[in-house]
């Protein structure tokens, strides 16, 4: 078993104790809440008369449901609605921290957490969202949980886990123009497979992780779960520090030199073992984009697909059914594919760096007839600061719509959704089959500059020929 990494000493120093079932009984430092996965939680704690054991460690928001266009209340789907009051009377009844529309720190709760300075080194924390690996960017140990955890956090501050491998995932050299950081994840999970990541933590490490931002490093933790890891991390540096500086609920004054030097205490050791190793070459990832129903299926934009005998026998029969679902054949382009929806958005690519990044592909250009894009926020900061650039008005000249923050086509809890045969060009994290809204849809991902380009094109095209106009 690995030893000395990151992984390993969060473990040990939040072990509350060893269970019969060989399970480790693991204090969670920070758990964050939505209106999808709690209701039935806190009904739990009522039937039983229990508190919330540490409401000071628990933070809600709203995101998977909320509309994106039409924000007032009541909202016009029922169910939405009464997700909305029984989250907000949750919060009241148990004394929690929740930011609600129109707060100002509303948003999908792996973009709020992390902005608020609220997600830090050495931590570990729960949320009942399966992209919750996306605090791991930070140093943090972050699972998703469902919603009978979701009571046990609640009720005990406590879960039940079992002690997972860790992997290192070295990713080195500089990454070329039009290639970011869902390139990086896509093309990892491409080798590694979806299910490559079972039983592991992945730390992502080497030159050009170290040279990824926060908001590049949230992108490849958000996706770990896609390659079946449990949760992913980056040993914190300070890139990590410089982020969270001044942050509402970072450490300040002298606390701030404190936490510092202890969270550069818990990186991983030189002399670190690992359970595996993997080295990726930075040079072999160009824009990618998955042509299938698994995030594993996916391709360099002027790569063929594959042929069928390229996959393991076991993996043939998925093939052949993305295949046959995508209405894609082996050895054909993805260049050229026709495209009827843009997304640019959710906790994988909805912050601001991703949204500067379209932007700047779509400026001076316009949207191909017929097709319908649109840009969501991943919070009311994100849209705050990105209405402060311009960045609102450079997409509504170029013919994409302007949303409030949320969850949006991501997962299609909310009127935001694909129709019928639709093919969508979406930043998003799953391109499962009826993911995006309808059980025929189908999702092309990519990075946001991708699919900004996609947009202009009206088909899946490189973005490396803009982003060279744009320099000239």
């Amino acid at each position: 078993m690995s030893q000395g990494t990151l992984f390993d000493q969060v473990w040990d120093l939040h072990t509350v104790g060893s269970l019969a079932s060989g399970q480790t009984q693991l204090l969670i430092g920070l758990h964050l809440v939505h209106e999808v996965t709690s209701p039935q939680a806190f009904a739990m704690l009522r039937e039983r008369q229990l508190p919330v054991m540490y409401p000071e460690r628990t933070v809600a928001t709203v995101d998977h449901i909320v509309p994106t266009q039409n924000q007032a209340r009541p909202f016009q789907d029922d169910l939405a609605e009464a997700m909305m009051q029984a989250l907000e009377k949750n919060c009241q009844d148990f004394g929690l921290r929740f930011y609600n529309i129109g707060s100002g720190n509303q948003g999908i709760v792996h973009v709020i957490a992390p902005e608020q300075g609220l997600t830090q080194p050495g931590m570990t924390i729960a949320c009942g969202d399966s992209h919750t690996s996306t605090h791991g960017a930070f140093g943090a140990i972050s699972f998703g949980i469902g919603t009978s955890q979701v009571r046990d956090v609640l009720a005990s501050q406590t879960l039940a886990l079992d002690k997972l491998k860790v992997r290192r995932i070295e990713v080195n050299g500089p990454l070329a123009a039009g290639v970011y950081a869902k390139d990086v994840i896509l093309h990892i999970i491409r080798q590694l497979g979806v299910k490559g990541g079972v039983g592991y933590a992945y730390e992502y490490g080497g030159t050009t992780v170290a040279a990824m931002s926060m908001e590049e490093r949230m992108t490849l933790c958000n996706m770990s779960i896609e390659g079946g890891a449990r949760c992913g991390y980056v040993n914190p540096d300070q890139t990590t520090f410089a982020y969270l500086q001044g942050r509402r609920f970072a450490p300040q004054g002298a606390a701030w030199a404190e936490a510092m030097a202890w969270w550069q205490s818990l990186a991983s050791r030189a002399d670190a073992v690992y359970d595996d190793v993997v080295v990726f070459d930075a040079a072999a990832i160009g824009p990618t984009v998955t042509w299938g129903i698994t995030p594993g299926q996916s391709v360099a934009i002027d790569e063929p697909l594959p042929q069928l005998d390229s996959f393991a026998e076991g993996d043939r029969a998925l093939a052949q059914e993305a295949f046959a679902y995508m209405d894609l054949a082996p050895g054909q382009g993805i260049k050229g594919t026709p495209i009827d929806v843009c997304f640019i958005g959710s906790c994988t690519n909805g912050r601001l760096s991703d949204l500067e990044a379209a932007a700047r592909v779509v400026q001076g250009h316009t949207v191909a007839p017929g097709l319908k894009a649109f840009v969501v926020p991943g919070s009311e900061q994100v849209k705050q600061q990105a209405e402060a650039l311009g960045l609102d008005q450079i997409f509504r000249a170029a013919g994409l719509e302007w949303r409030a923050a949320g969850c949006s086509m991501c997962l299609a809890m909310n009127p935001d959704k694909l129709q019928g045969r639709q093919i969508s060009a979406s930043s998003s994290n799953r391109n499962f089959k009826g993911r995006q809204g309808s059980a025929t849809g189908r999702t092309l991902l990519m990075s946001p500059a991708m699919v900004a380009a996609a947009a202009i094109a009206g088909q899946v095209t490189d973005v490396r020929p803009y982003l060279t106009a744009e320099a000239g």
